[in-house]
């Protein structure tokens, strides 16, 4: 199995002065579920190299058993260093792709010209697609094969409005990624804040926020494997 898996290379919060990018958690526990199953995984970002990490991710009150893990895996922290180019990567060469959320895909992903044409292809040739947290704010803009958004008439989920509101953060983000779903015609859906929640909906995986990464990545592992 060949897994890419695309960050974001956005570190600025808004208008706030404030710094984000990447959430520890949302990229750690994917990286494991997957490198524990035997998958051959690479990195890419739309600028390549390091990708922004979330300072807020890395406090010691949203540290889980796999962030820790990364924080003594230099292996794993030498690859992330060294993202390739966005631009660099082809769908042909993967068997799924999983985008990690934070709060910066919300600015570098929804029209990224070179991430939408590579989640189409993904899309096309009916590969796996999963997203977690802020992430399937990627999937926004992305057409599926009837020319149509992707996302329309799909059970999917994400961030919600009543999180982002939770966190102080609705007026930083430039919309709330609930309603361009609904706006999208995706069916979305929601638990309640931080628990874990998970849609799938044939090669689509979603997941609501960090506490659904290790249960989206499964669900792609699953959809690979079922393959």
């Amino acid at each position: 199995m060949k897994i890419l898996i695309v960050l974001t290379s956005h570190s600025q919060l808004g208008d706030t002065g404030k710094k984000t990018g990447f959430w520890l958690e949302e990229f750690a526990a994917p990286y494991y579920v997957f490198k524990d199953a035997g998958a051959l995984i690479t990195l890419a970002s739309p600028k390549g190299g390091q990708p922004p990490l979330d300072p807020k991710s890395d406090l010691p009150e949203n540290q889980t058993e796999l962030t820790k893990r990364f924080c003594n895996d230099t292996a794993a922290q030498a690859e992330l260093a060294n993202t390739k180019k966005l631009g660099d990567v082809v769908a042909d060469d993967f068997d799924a792709v999983f985008y990690p959320g934070g709060h910066g895909p919300m600015w570098d992903m929804p029209d990224n010209a070179t991430s939408i044409a590579l989640i189409e292809a993904f899309v096309n040739a009916d590969k796996p697609v999963g997203a977690v947290c802020h992430a399937p704010v990627a999937l926004v803009n992305v057409h599926g094969k009837d020319g149509d958004y992707w996302v329309k008439g799909k059970r999917i989920t994400g961030f919600t409005n009543a999180e982002e509101e939770a966190v102080g953060l609705t007026a930083a983000v430039p919309f709330l990624l609930e309603d361009r779903l609904k706006e999208r015609g995706g069916i979305y859906s929601s638990a309640v804040n931080w628990v874990p929640y998970v849609q799938v909906d044939g090669k689509l995986v979603t997941g609501q926020n960090p506490a659904s990464s290790e249960p989206a990545a499964e669900q792609l592992l699953k959809l690979l494997r079922s393959v």
